[in-house]
């Protein structure tokens, strides 16, 4: 029973790995997803929390514990005396413990708006992140639309190799009635076997490319992967990260300028102090008591030299230089995209002729293989002619394949 159950496992997991299906979005999925580059996204939420937290702390009462002993070579003195009544000398050795409160109470929304900021840095921080793995894409889509084409190739060979197997139960026969001579036959076996070594060969190459599509997924993908071609499409509307990076970067310094405006608000503080000492707040008292002080305290940098409306062009300056860098972007991207419009359209002409081609091939064969009924041509004469056919069907499925993977780059380039 046990022998039963495990033959039905592993015929059940055979199964289910030749069905395994993976289209080109979810390549692009599980680069975003497991790529060693795309955990840092995780990592900088982290960061931001911390950070933030870190902030919003300074809203909280801050207290400190103080104390200090010391020994002073001179001290308070009356400068006159008073008859009758004896004044005691303060002592030199003093000392003094006290716990300190502070908490802010208005300081014009500064903590809040550099929380924000660190968020907004956060948020341009991983939209880098996005734009160093954009550039996988088009690596993806190499590898994928590779794989298409080696499984078209495979089947084209395999429709090749069955069609002259066939042939050679023809020839046979051929051979047998004296219309063709036995080395006729050895030519088709010859050719199987060569076509044999061209699966084996695009075995081995279809088996690279998926080795190389995991690694740049970072995941594990069965030799047995069907890979379903994609839907392409040049007319949507689409939008690179790198823009949406631009506008972060922009939108990061609206928020530093925010916080520059801010930092020139008065700050108040209500303090408090408790303590116990020689000598307390009663100077004369030449005794350890315990005292308190409690307060209010304003502090407004009024005037600070034009510091901060020299840091406020600066970032102006820097919001131009990012200017210049998306129009830079958009004129070398608009460039790029007009040069993959160029080639869809040569590529698709070219389609159309391969079919005329493979029309008029497919014509000559059937010529060739009455004219190899008849003995008129020898089989090395109709091995040429059909492979003739297999190679322009062979050239129809590379240049289909090269539209799509053009395609899918200008969907990149797009920003799709």
């Amino acid at each position: 029973m046990k022998k039963i159950i495990i033959i039905l496992f592993v015929i059940f997991a055979t199964i289910s790995q030749a069905q395994q299906k993976l289209t080109l979005e979810e390549c692009y999925n599980l680069v975003d997803k497991n790529y060693p580059l795309a955990k840092q996204n995780q990592l900088l939420n982290q960061k931001n929390t911390f950070e933030s937290d870190a902030l919003l702390k300074a809203k909280l009462p801050k207290i400190d514990i103080n104390a200090q002993a010391t020994y002073q070579s001179a001290v308070t003195e009356l400068p006159i005396s008073l008859p009758n009544i004896a004044i005691n000398p303060l002592n030199k050795e003093q000392y003094r413990a006290t716990l300190d409160v502070n908490q802010l109470l208005y300081n014009g929304g500064l903590i809040d708006a550099n929380v924000q900021l660190k968020q907004m840095q956060t948020k341009v921080q991983q939209q880098q992140i996005a734009v160093n793995l954009y550039p996988l894409k088009s690596k993806i889509n190499y590898h994928f639309m590779s794989v298409l084409l080696l499984q078209e190739q495979k089947r084209l060979l395999i429709s090749k190799k069955n069609l002259i197997s066939e042939k050679v139960n023809e020839v046979k026969a051929a051979v047998k009635y004296g219309a063709l001579l036995p080395s006729s036959e050895q030519v088709l076996e010859a050719e199987i076997l060569k076509i044999q070594q061209s699966i084996i060969d695009n075995d081995f190459q279809r088996t690279k490319e998926i080795q190389n599509l995991a690694a740049l997924t970072s995941s594990t993908i069965s030799n047995e992967v069907d890979l379903i071609p994609p839907v392409t499409t040049v007319n949507s509307t689409g939008n690179r990260p790198e823009l949406i990076l631009y506008s972060l970067q922009e939108q990061q310094i609206d928020q530093s300028k925010m916080v520059l405006s801010k930092s020139n608000f008065p700050k108040i503080n209500a303090f408090g102090q408790a303590g116990y000492g020689n000598p307390g707040l009663n100077m004369l008292n030449n005794s350890l008591e315990g005292f308190y002080i409690v307060g209010l305290k304003m502090n407004w940098n009024v005037f600070d030299w034009n510091k901060s409306k020299t840091e406020q062009q600066a970032l102006d300056i820097s919001k131009q230089i990012i200017a210049t860098e998306k129009e830079t972007f958009e004129l070398n991207n608009q460039m790029q995209m007009k040069e993959l419009e160029t080639e869809i359209i040569k590529i698709e002409k070219i389609i159309q002729t391969d079919v005329e081609i493979i029309a008029l091939r497919e014509n000559i064969l059937k010529v060739s293989e009455s004219q190899l009924k008849n003995g008129v041509i020898t089989t090395s004469e109709f091995i040429i002619e059909l492979t003739n056919l297999f190679d322009a069907k062979t050239s129809e499925k590379i240049h289909q394949t090269q539209l799509e993977l053009t395609k899918v780059n200008y969907q990149i380039s797009k920003g799709i």
